[in-house]
């Protein structure tokens, strides 16, 4: 064997000692997660519907919990404030702003795992679900996609047809 060849095997065999060193060191910070601590994070809602919670609501009823917890960031009727506006429905998104509800997300069903994930921007996670759906129902409302009183619920909600619906590609439609 070549004076390089052992050089590098050597070299090699330091970098995995040292590795292995480095890894077996831990800060000992924090402490070990529990699937019970977990479990109130891990509410994932798939485009089908899969993962959606029991409950339901109706635009009539997402009405004032839009006034009261999110207008002061989305304006009025949602068409806009410090925060995007979620409505009116233009005919085309655009990269200056013009992403709303209708024209742009795929699903309904990610509209509300995003408000119940990540809504209001000050407390998010803090909506019960029922609040959700009527916040869901509200949006859709706004951008004329359901009436007034339709029931947003586990079963109607995957059932809404998005207008910009197939005007995605999706680039591994396997992990679906």
């Amino acid at each position: 064997m070549s004076m390089r060849r052992l050089a590098i095997l050597a070299g090699l065999a330091g970098c995995a000692a040292v590795a292995s060193a480095i890894a077996a060191e831990t800060p000992n910070l924090g402490k070990p997660v529990s699937p019970q601590d977990i479990a109130p994070w891990d509410i994932t809602v798939m485009p089908d519907g899969t993962g959606l919670p029991a409950g339901s609501g109706t635009a009539v009823q997402g009405a004032p919990i839009f006034a009261a917890k999110c207008a002061s960031c989305h304006g009025d009727n949602g068409t806009g404030g410090i925060a995007a506006p979620l409505t009116p429905f233009a005919p085309k998104a655009t990269l200056d702003g013009g992403k709303t509800i209708a024209n742009f997300w795929p699903y309904a069903t990610t509209i509300f795992d995003f408000v119940r994930r990540a809504m209001p921007y000050n407390a998010p996670h803090t909506l019960k679900d029922e609040e959700v759906y009527a916040l869901t129902a509200y949006l859709l409302n706004l951008n004329k996609l359901i009436g007034e009183n339709e029931v947003m619920n586990k079963d109607t909600l995957p059932k809404v047809r998005m207008p910009n619906r197939d005007n995605f590609i999706i680039r591994f439609p396997e992990r679906i």
